[in-house]
């Protein structure tokens, strides 16, 4: 198998179209893309854009359709998937199983989770394998470079991967529009509370990626005895509560991931 120079995106909805933007920002040449999806108004310039499978031969192809939508959209495609493709995947619940058992004669199969934050080269994405070598694993790398942070996983950890990766940003999102909220309720205007808010967590979290420090000696640094980032920081702690929360908000989405994940691997009656 070579490099992947030709890659065949199946459905481009919210998560697909984010990776192509984040690919095509990235410089990467639009004709490198072929998309299939019936119902997307237009594709960028130079990225084809079909509305049925075709019947040539791609380096790989990208599912990113409904993951109710897979078997069907397998099958129309086992006849061009041989071993000079490999198959990535964003489908959730979808596991490597299910797709090398719909896809059996591809090079290899790869589930990834990223985020939106792809469109901008700053997405976290687990990615998890049956099949490849270190050399293709390397060509994944290369690829997804562009969109953020690749970090290999096991299989057993992607319904975690999806409650971190993939749901983290809402929980960031929530945070943000709670300190917006509570700015707002001692004083800030609505306006002004949400401004401030994004902007200090754009900047806490560049510094946080800089830093030679991590997040908890970070907030140790900012915390001066007796002041008043120690007065707030001693609510958050109280009995841990801010990290029995987290804990219990990620075990809530990796958990569900997992239920979903047994549904769609569950046979389906005829």
């Amino acid at each position: 198998m070579g490099k992947l120079d030709s890659i065949l995106m199946v459905g481009c909805g919210n998560m697909g179209g984010a990776m192509l933007r984040g690919w095509l920002a990235a410089g990467a040449d639009p004709a490198r893309f072929t998309v299939v999806d019936p119902y997307l108004a237009g594709a960028p310039d130079g990225v084809g854009l079909l509305r049925e499978l075709p019947p040539s031969h791609f380096d790989a192809v990208l599912l990113g359709v409904k993951p109710q939508g897979f078997a069907e959209v397998a099958a129309g495609l086992a006849p061009q998937v041989g071993p000079e493709t490999l198959v990535l995947s964003i489908l959730a619940g979808i596991e490597l199983a299910s797709l090398s058992a719909a896809l059996p004669d591809a090079a290899g199969w790869v589930r990834i989770m990223p985020n939106l934050a792809a469109a901008l080269g700053k997405s976290p994405m687990a990615l998890a394998e049956l099949g490849l070598d270190q050399a293709v694993r390397n060509e994944v790398n290369e690829l997804l470079a562009p969109l953020g942070t690749p970090e290999w996983i096991t299989e057993a950890q992607f319904d975690l991967a999806t409650a971190l990766v993939g749901s983290g940003p809402a929980f960031v999102y929530r945070f943000i529009d709670a300190l917006a909220a509570g700015g707002a309720e001692l004083g800030f205007s609505t306006a002004q509370a949400q401004r401030l808010a994004l902007a200090m967590v754009e900047g806490a979290a560049e510094l946080a990626r800089e830093s030679p420090h991590s997040p908890a000696e970070l907030a140790r640094m900012v915390a001066s005895p007796g002041g008043t980032t120690e007065a707030g920081l001693k609510v958050l702690d109280a009995d841990q509560a801010l990290e029995k929360l987290v804990v219990a908000t990620l075990r809530a989405a990796r958990d569900r991931g997992a239920a979903l994940a047994a549904f769609s691997a569950a046979p389906k009656e005829s």
